[in-house]
């Protein structure tokens, strides 16, 4: 099979455009009790992206969407970008300033968020934030009430009534496959978000080629627990399911009893997700009152897969195909991922090996080094980092230790840059050390990632205090928790009188690392 997808529909609006044609009357949303054919839902794009022309989104603009995994955020998201709009996802565990910060960077237009979400109001977040946000003409709460300056997704959706349906068609039409599709922001190891610009052409290849190695089929029915702000969940999942026919079922909310209910219920066949969540779902008091029977495929990746893992998918949930995958934004979230035929072994201990169509190989000192048609054209705005981050000869710099076997598949090691896994969610020290040195009582911070059991990796921060200042860790945890998304709160705190530093007056994390060895067992 030809695995170009980017030359079958172009764009992501001809793949909506394409999936409502091919697969019309069948299932392509179950959200709650809602369910949405592949025709309806191409309607609702469409009447979103008139909403988006109406009021005045021009072809580039950044679109900002700020909400749980729902229907009304891929109705939201696909809207903007038959538009001809850039997306920009936010993380739906930001904290308002956090959330400001990337919309003030992108200069993002518009923005769609959630009203109340786990007990907090993103409106009221994004409100007290106090950041300026001049370029942001609009916010349109996904949800039946809104302040009284901004629009709720009803008053939103009508908005759109008086465009004509041609002229959605006419914007989607002109839209080039190699503009861009999306910006993901990835914090940098200098803690500064950066924006990765990726171009309708690259989503579309990537994901046609995920669905052919994982072997995703019509009519499949995939669990997206992944977020839909993270490549993971919006590409290998929203996008995947559009060009196979295959039924999306968003979970706005990780718990293993929601998973599991959702399973049984809708005879969910595909599940990916961080290994925590497969972890999770085998060791639950209560999986052998859920019929798990039809699940047949899980790809896993982020973090460490234990070899037995993968065998007690295989054995005791008759899972036919689990594979692992490594990919980075700045590569369009694929980079390598094992093949179907591959032993238990390699996917436990490795990757997989390079996608079609692209490179892999290792620097002198180990680093990863990719190139090939995934690679981002840049970071949006940011020459400079573009510069450090891709060489003249195209390869892109990961920040990633790993090691090649004979048949080309990768393990990765070590992160070069220090960031470490937590839940799935990548964590980097530079920016949680920013957060931290804001606190009156703190002199001075260093970060680093040490293992959990349930999480893989969680933050241990060590901390110098300032004189006279009598914060204990319960206070700093408290605090943290206050300020920055729940992944990147460190769980451990350990007080030093201060910290070991090199001839440049970097610190020194190898010997934090030996020390914390040393003192946990």
């Amino acid at each position: 099979m030809d695995m170009r997808g980017d030359l079958e529909w172009g764009t992501i609006p001809g793949l909506v455009r394409a999936a409502a044609e091919r697969h019309g009357p069948r299932e392509a949303v179950v959200d709650g009790r809602t369910r949405v054919t592949y025709t309806e839902l191409g309607e609702r794009v469409e009447r979103a992206a008139a909403a988006c022309l109406a009021i005045g989104v021009r072809a580039g603009d950044r679109v900002a969407i700020w909400a749980p995994n729902t229907l009304d955020w891929i109705v939201a998201a696909l809207g903007a970008v038959t538009a001809g709009a850039v997306l920009v996802p936010l993380n739906t565990r930001f904290k308002g300033t956090e959330a400001a910060f990337v919309l003030q960077r992108s200069r993002a237009r518009l923005l769609f968020v959630t009203g109340t979400f786990l007990g907090t109001s993103y409106v009221a977040s994004l409100r007290r934030a106090g950041v300026d946000l001049p370029d942001l003409e609009k916010v349109v709460v996904l949800g039946d009430t809104a302040p009284e300056e901004w629009t709720t997704w009803k008053e939103f959706l009508a908005e759109g009534d008086a465009v004509p349906a041609a002229r959605v068609r006419a914007r989607a039409d002109a839209i080039d496959p190699t503009s861009p599709s999306d910006i993901i922001y990835t914090s940098g190891t200098t803690g500064r978000p950066k924006g990765a610009v990726i171009s309708h052409a690259q989503s579309l290849r990537c994901y046609a080629i995920w669905c052919e190695l994982a072997g995703l089929r019509e009519g499949d029915r995939y669990l997206v627990v992944n977020p839909f702000f993270h490549t993971f969940g919006y590409k290998a999942g929203i996008l995947a399911c559009l060009m196979r026919g295959a039924v999306i079922v968003p979970q706005s909310v990780f718990t293993v009893d929601t998973v599991l209910a959702n399973i049984a219920a809708e005879r969910i066949t595909v599940l990916p997700g961080p290994p925590t969540l497969h972890q999770s779902l085998l060791d639950h008091p209560a999986r052998g009152a859920h019929s798990l029977a039809t699940l047949r495929l899980v790809v896993t990746g982020a973090a460490v897969v234990p070899l037995r893992l993968v065998e007690r998918l295989r054995t005791e949930l008759g899972v036919g195909t689990v594979l692992t995958a490594y990919g980075l934004s700045e590569a369009s979230g694929i980079v390598t991922m094992c093949r179907r035929e591959d032993p238990a072994g390699t996917v436990a201990t490795t990757s997989g090996r390079a996608i079609p169509g692209t490179e892999v190989r290792l620097s002198a000192t180990g680093e990863v080094l990719v190139r090939g048609h995934h690679v981002m054209s840049g970071y949006f705005e940011d020459p400079e980092e573009t510069a450090a981050a891709i060489d003249a000869d195209g390869w892109l710099h990961t920040g990633d230790i790993g090691v090649l076997d004979e048949a080309g598949n990768l393990r990765i090691t070590d992160r070069l840059k220090d960031m470490f896994i937590v839940g799935g969610f990548n964590a980097y020290p530079a920016e949680i050390e920013q957060l931290l040195g804001l606190h009156p009582d703190i002199a001075d911070v260093a970060v680093i990632g040490v293992p959990d059991p349930r999480l893989g990796e969680v933050g241990k921060a060590f901390v110098v205090r300032r004189p006279g200042a009598r914060a204990t860790a319960d206070d700093l945890i408290a605090w943290s928790r206050r300020e920055m998304a729940n992944y990147k709160v460190p769980r451990q705190i350990e007080f030093v009188p201060d910290l070991p530093r090199n001839a440049s007056g970097k610190v020194v994390k190898g010997e934090l690392r030996a020390r914390t060895n040393v003192t946990s067992g």
